[in-house]
């Protein structure tokens, strides 16, 4: 029995324009967000509060969050790595405050050492004290474990070394669980194997997965999740976001084509596929390119819009 309703949370105003090296608006950024909430998306995450040295895209975190709409019901989270982005989350009050913050930690000791030069339990140490101050500011607090399925560094990661971290993460306080196929190896038997130990831990309503189409099976790697019931994932508008260690290939999987497939299947989303596309197609204008979707893109060419050669939005004759 599938799930009939699914809850994806488009990451694509921060995991997707984050890997932009042409800077993006910040006009533009929260127009996406706008449009992304006007399609009926409830779940955002907006920005990051990382240092401007190493994200330069993300500086205007405080300017995208003051200036987006916050209509009810709809959840705006940003992605902090230490106490210092918490603390810059919650700076601006009321008016920049975000719902919910999430926090990366890896299944990969290798690939923990390489990016942020210690272990996971250093990690987790490190991410101990971010959970606990914004539960009391009254943040929910999401995870998500990157190289869940495999690891640039190391290859293949077992279904017990992620089962590891994700004790780890519900020990320190975090109340959601996300797998992440970061460069996205996964195939569909071993994300059932990886989110059944994510479901040891976790409820079923606060387990979610995030692939990436590197190699063509985030769609079907959704499925699989949808298999053992999971109903909450990331995905990207446009399929904003590459994969940093696969040159060319795409990256996070097309929030238009999740839509697309599910409803083919029946099963309710709230988000409104037409105007999903159209803010696609804006977005993927203001980079000077089409859309990764392929929904997306299909949809565009059905409603007589095409792309020139610079990506921008035309009409056919």
């Amino acid at each position: 029995m599938f799930p009939t309703r699914v809850t994806l949370v488009d990451v694509g105003p921060r995991d997707g324009l984050q890997n932009e090296k042409q800077p993006v608006a910040t006009a533009d950024k929260v127009e996406l967000v706008g449009r992304l909430q006007a399609a009926g998306l409830r779940e955002i995450e907006v920005t990051s509060y990382v240092s401007p040295k190493w994200v330069p895209q993300m500086a205007d975190n405080a300017a995208v969050m003051a200036a987006i709409a916050r209509p009810p019901g709809v959840r705006h989270s940003v992605l902090v790595p230490n106490m210092v982005g918490l603390q810059a989350a919650l700076a601006g009050g009321v008016a920049t405050r975000p719902d919910e913050i999430v926090v990366f930690g890896a299944a990969s000791q290798a690939f923990s050492q390489r990016n942020i030069n210690c272990s996971i339990e250093e990690s987790i140490e490190r991410f101990a004290p971010v959970v606990a101050a914004a539960r009391e500011a009254g943040l929910k607090v999401r995870s998500a474990i990157s190289c869940a399925l495999g690891c640039p560094y190391q290859g293949e990661v077992t279904p017990d070394e992620v089962e590891h971290v994700v004790r780890l993460m519900k020990d320190i306080g975090v109340q959601h669980c996300g797998i992440a196929d970061t460069i996205g190896v996964g195939t569909p038997r071993r994300v059932q194997a990886v989110l059944e130990r994510a479901l040891k831990h976790f409820p079923l309503a606060e387990v979610s997965g995030h692939f990436h189409d590197t190699y063509g099976q985030a769609l079907a790697n959704i499925y699989a999740s949808l298999e053992v019931g999971v109903h909450v994932f990331d995905a990207s508008v446009a399929g904003l976001g590459g994969c940093p260690y696969a040159k060319g290939a795409t990256g996070n999987v097309a929030t238009e084509d999740i839509v697309f497939m599910l409803d083919g299947m029946g099963i309710e989303t709230g988000i409104d596929l037409s105007k999903l596309v159209e803010a696609g197609g804006f977005i993927s204008a203001r980079l000077g390119r089409p859309p990764v979707s392929r929904a997306g893109k299909a949809l565009l060419i059905k409603s007589g819009k095409v792309f020139d050669g610079a990506g921008a939005p035309g009409v056919n004759a």
